[in-house]
């Protein structure tokens, strides 16, 4: 019997967006088992705490049944490893992406060779969208509920009242 090819899917997710649930379903259909990992990262001041990170991916994931969601700090690729992993998850909306995702990769490679990444594009719809995007939409009182789910839409509009 194989053992179980675990993949960690990291970020900030900072909200979580339909297109980080896209890619996670996706992965899903690839991987025995999904680690969505929110990092705690000291160079970034997030919208929403740790645990309300980790509650909006759990309740947007709830109908998966091999996701575990996590939070970590510090290198990606010890947390993998400490996971038992044997891939990373990185999404790719444009070109731009690209460059940048793979100079990670490769960076990661030379610290961790046995560890993979795996690209995946984001469907169509979402290749606009990130957690900023949606933010500065927020922010400013426009119409999220196409970006993220209700939960996140909702805790969104408490975090700008005003815009409500």
């Amino acid at each position: 019997m194989r053992e179980p090819l675990i993949a960690i899917y990291p970020g900030s997710f900072d909200p979580i967006t339909l297109g980080h649930q896209d890619i996670i379903e996706r992965s899903c259909q690839l991987f025995d088992l999904v680690v969505v990992a929110v990092l705690r990262n000291p160079n970034k001041t997030p919208l929403f705490s740790m645990n309300d990170r980790v509650e909006q991916i759990i309740t947007a994931t709830q109908h998966l049944e091999n996701v575990k969601v996590d939070s970590f700090s510090g290198l990606t690729v010890d947390y993998a490893e400490a996971m038992g992993a044997k891939v990373l998850i990185r999404g790719l909306r444009a070109v731009s992406d690209f460059e940048m995702e793979l100079q990670m990769a490769h960076t990661n490679k030379t610290l961790a060779d046995r560890l993979e990444t795996v690209f995946l594009a984001t469907s169509n719809e979402y290749s606009f969208l990130s957690s900023s995007v949606v933010k500065e939409i927020a922010k400013f009182g426009g119409s999220i509920d196409h970006l993220v789910s209700e939960p996140v839409a909702i805790a969104l509009k408490q975090q700008y009242p005003s815009q409500s």
